[in-house]
């Protein structure tokens, strides 16, 4: 019997958690991505150097690939080309309009708005009159409409600050774009769920714990996050909802959420993916003890995802490396608490960069604590 083929879209540190895993199932790999930084290079069957953005091209090679699934686990811009190609094959996704709303925070608030899921207030820069801009409420959250992982980012609290940073969002969108809305008060938290044919299975939700303004740089995450069960309910109840309003029917998903002090619930953006930063690879397993990415490449080759546990539940933690203090935290853990560390990644020589975003912090570490 020959071999299932699994076309995966990226290569980075995150994605090879997802080839690692295919190749474990016994599944031939066939990556698509720059090589600069593609550490899939090495453990892909077959590896193509062409950028994830280069969706017509990428398909053209799948066509001759016939694969039985095409996935992405832990990128906007990947996912778009995940759901172009695997619509055009014939294949499990969520199809192209889908993914283009939810990987453009502007259509995205859009949507929510008209099928009243609780999300900020927004207005996209083009949009912007003076009588708006006299009439906007400070703070206000300024960001691309269509990056993540912390571009473009600010909070602005004067309104001198805003056109600079409506400039510096629109230099780093693709579209040229920024969206301007109400900034939420509350703890951060993402949700993650596996859905199968519209069906959404909640699995984890997560603490999220980042620089604050005005750039808001993630530092760690944590799972479970503690909460108590009736907002655990609200929330599952609120996103479930978000997840049919955005046409997410297959795959993973991850909701980023602020809870205020009242309890109060507003959601900050949904992306059809798994979650970044270690989250939907590693973490997710490790608090659940469900294979969330054996889950993903299941429902990606048409097949229901098995709940089975392959772990003992543990509370999981990824700490981001900013700066020297955060190799001692390291360093402390290794000495005293070996048994803690799961994984680390490689870390870059410390040469005192700016850490502006998620792709300049120096690296990471994940714990398990039982």
């Amino acid at each position: 019997m020959s071999k299932k083929k699994i076309v995966i879209i990226g290569a980075n540190d995150f994605q090879n958690q997802l080839i690692l895993k295919a190749k474990e199932k016994g599944m031939e790999t066939h990556v698509f991505a720059w090589k600069d930084g593609a550490v899939g290079e090495k453990t892909a069957d077959y590896f193509y150097p062409i950028s994830i953005i280069e969706k017509e091209q990428i398909l053209k090679v799948c066509e001759e690939i016939q694969p039985d699934g095409v996935i992405s686990i832990a990128s906007d811009l990947a996912a778009i080309t995940v759901n172009y190609v695997a619509e055009k094959l014939g294949l499990t996704g969520n199809g192209i309009e889908s993914s283009l709303v939810a990987t453009n925070k502007y259509l995205m608030r859009k949507a929510f708005a008209k099928n009243s899921d609780p999300s900020p207030k927004f207005y996209r820069s083009d949009e912007l009159t003076n009588e708006i801009i006299e009439q906007l409420h400070l703070p206000v959250i300024v960001k691309p409409v269509d990056r993540s992982g912390s571009r473009g980012i600010n909070k602005i609290e004067d309104k001198k600050e805003l056109s600079m940073a409506i400039k510096a969002a629109e230099e780093v969108s693709f579209e040229h774009r920024a969206v301007i809305e109400e900034f939420v008060e509350g703890q951060e938290y993402s949700v993650e769920y596996i859905s199968y044919r519209g069906k959404h299975t909640f699995l984890a939700l997560t603490k999220k714990y980042t620089t604050g303004a005005p750039h808001f740089i993630e530092t760690g995450h944590i799972e479970p996050a503690p909460i108590d069960n009736a907002t655990l309910e609200k929330v599952q109840e609120i996103v479930t909802h978000a997840l049919d309003t955005l046409q997410i029917k297959n795959g993973a998903s991850h909701s980023e959420i602020k809870i205020k002090d009242d309890g109060e619930i507003k959601i900050i953006e949904i992306g059809g993916r798994m979650g970044g930063d270690c989250i939907g690879s590693d973490l997710v397993k490790i608090s659940t003890g469900y294979d969330f990415v054996e889950m993903v490449i299941d429902v990606a080759c048409g097949n229901e995802p098995r709940f089975e546990k392959v772990c003992i539940p543990a509370e999981a933690e990824i700490h981001f490396i900013f700066g020297e203090n955060d190799m001692k935290a390291l360093e402390e853990i290794k000495q005293k608490n070996p048994e803690m560390i799961y994984r680390i990644s490689e870390i870059e020589p410390f040469d005192e960069h700016e850490v502006v975003d998620s792709s300049t912090r120096y690296g990471y570490y994940i714990t398990r604590k039982e």
